[in-house]
């Protein structure tokens, strides 16, 4: 089943994408890599990532909407909620044939969608989320996983959902 290959892969993911340390430059590191990736490509999307509850990076590139800051903080949330991508949660809910209201959580501030991803720092967890909002979510997901392994020097064709 396609759910439980990429739950698999969600999980090997977020295992090897942890930082030894994350700070405010590394969140600005972080965010400029997505910009530069994005830019590259002409996606039309939103990055974001927020340490906390403390915005650090914040970025709405050329054919983005203004609803994709919505979505941004709906999938963060998902994040801080569950700490896990909101791709991994989404999946989940779905394999468990539930939604988010199910969990007794609103539809208007979670979004069980890919592209929201935790900051994890080994030793300490879930300190933030990087998040990226206008693609399908798959496609947000990735862009993020991408940027993620690059910034950490890990092998993207081994991490990369297919």
């Amino acid at each position: 089943m396609l759910i439980d290959e990429d739950l698999s892969r969600l999980e090997e993911q977020e295992e090897a994408l942890r930082f030894d340390a994350f700070d405010l430059s590394t969140a600005l590191q972080l965010g400029r890599l997505l910009q530069e990736l994005a830019t590259d490509r002409d996606l039309p999307v939103a990055i974001d990532v927020t340490l906390h509850s403390m915005p650090a990076f914040y970025a709405a590139l050329p054919g983005s909407k203004p609803d994709n800051a919505h979505w941004v903080r709906r999938k963060r949330n998902m994040v801080f909620r569950y700490f896990r991508s909101s791709y991994a949660s989404g999946l989940r809910l779905r394999k468990d044939g539930k939604t988010v209201e199910d969990n007794g959580l609103s539809g208007a501030d979670f979004a069980s969608h890919g592209g929201s991803f935790p900051i994890n720092v080994k030793g300490t967890g879930c300190i933030g989320a990087v998040t990226v909002s206008g693609l399908p979510q798959r496609d947000d997901h990735n862009l993020v996983v991408e940027a993620l392994a690059l910034m950490l020097a890990k092998d993207l064709d081994t991490l990369r959902l297919v």
